[in-house]
């Protein structure tokens, strides 16, 4: 059970702006619910309609044996918080078979970053935690950097989460929403808000930012580059809204019932749907990757084409959206 001492110092209240956001995003939720009341019982009554197959992990959890090394501190982004227990056995054992205590502090994070990028394909499913992402080997943008997460602060690297609002939707997401009407309906009348997250790792004396939400192909998919540790998504293909940057050492309390509610109550068909269309998006990009001659070649392509293309996203972008504006 949590002890208020606990609940303060790992950080696992959220801070005001994230409750406004938080909030938005349900308000809009309960909408899109009430304007949609007939559309859900003919979801309901369709839940064949989308079947969604779990990929099987590519990959085995190594067996935990005495006397493997892990970080046993109680500092702050170096503990276990909420959904990021990196001192279970599972995530130890996977720590050291990636290395930990023999590799590098930075080539460790790499292993670790690339771990959860390309190994945990993303499903949107209830938060939970580590344990469960790692045998089940789907998560979320969240279970995913908790994954980063813990198996850097099991080998003792600082390591913590960075929560951002968008301007605009991840350009991976349009395609896959449109398995999934009721979801997309929500997106858009959010407007520019969405919540989205890295993790960071503390290195050499600096903060270092890890997006691993994206698996390798589903970049490919738009033409994404492959991104890396040390490269902030932020600038890239993600723009903050200004004053939305939030690092915390835990995922805040009171996210996982309204993802359980909405996932597996309300709209699971449109969820099953959604998922689907991340499955359609990875394989695409492997096609698109073969046929660029291979990822180095692909990556190399993808960022050509992004420095002739990118630009900072027009200031009426967030214009549009009068009713989230935030301040710090």
């Amino acid at each position: 059970m949590l002890t208020p001492w606990e609940i303060k110092k790992k950080e696992y209240l959220p801070p005001l702006l994230m409750i406004k956001m938080n909030l938005l995003g349900m308000l809009s939720l309960v909408k899109i619910l009430l304007l949609n009341l007939g559309a859900i019982r003919v979801a309901k009554n369709q839940e064949k309609k989308n079947i969604y197959i779990r990929p099987k992990p590519t990959y085995k959890i190594p067996d935990y044996e005495q006397g493997m090394k892990y970080c046993k501190s109680d500092e702050k982004y170096l503990r276990p918080t909420l959904y990021c227990n990196c001192q279970a056995p599972e995530i130890i054992a996977l720590a050291n078979q990636l290395g930990a205590y023999k590799k590098s502090e930075y080539e460790f994070a790499q292993a670790a970053f690339e771990f959860a990028k390309r190994k945990i394909i993303l499903e949107f499913v209830p938060l939970d935690g580590v344990v469960e992402t790692l045998r089940r080997g789907t998560g979320t943008c969240l279970h995913k950097i908790s994954i980063f997460i813990a198996l850097c602060r099991a080998a003792g690297i600082q390591a913590r989460y960075k929560f951002f609002a968008l301007t605009m939707l991840d350009e991976w997401a349009q395609p896959a929403l449109n398995n999934a009407p009721l979801m997309k309906k929500w997106y858009d009348v959010m407007g520019f808000f969405l919540l989205h997250g890295e993790g960071e790792i503390y290195v050499d004396g600096k903060w270092i930012p890890g997006d691993v939400g994206a698996e390798p192909e589903r970049q490919a998919s738009v033409w994404l580059p492959v991104t890396k540790l040390g490269e902030d998504s932020i600038g890239i293909w993600l723009f903050p809204i200004p004053g939305t940057i939030i690092q915390r050492e835990s995922i805040p309390l009171g996210l996982r019932l309204p993802s359980k509610v909405l996932m597996n109550r309300l709209v699971p068909n449109s969820v099953a749907g959604l998922n689907n269309g991340i499955i359609e998006q990875i394989e695409k990009g492997k096609k698109i990757i073969k046929e660029a001659g291979g990822e180095k070649a692909y990556d190399l392509l993808a960022r050509q084409k992004r420095a002739k293309s990118m630009s900072m996203p027009k200031a009426s972008l967030v214009e549009k959206s009068d009713k989230i504006i935030f301040e710090e």
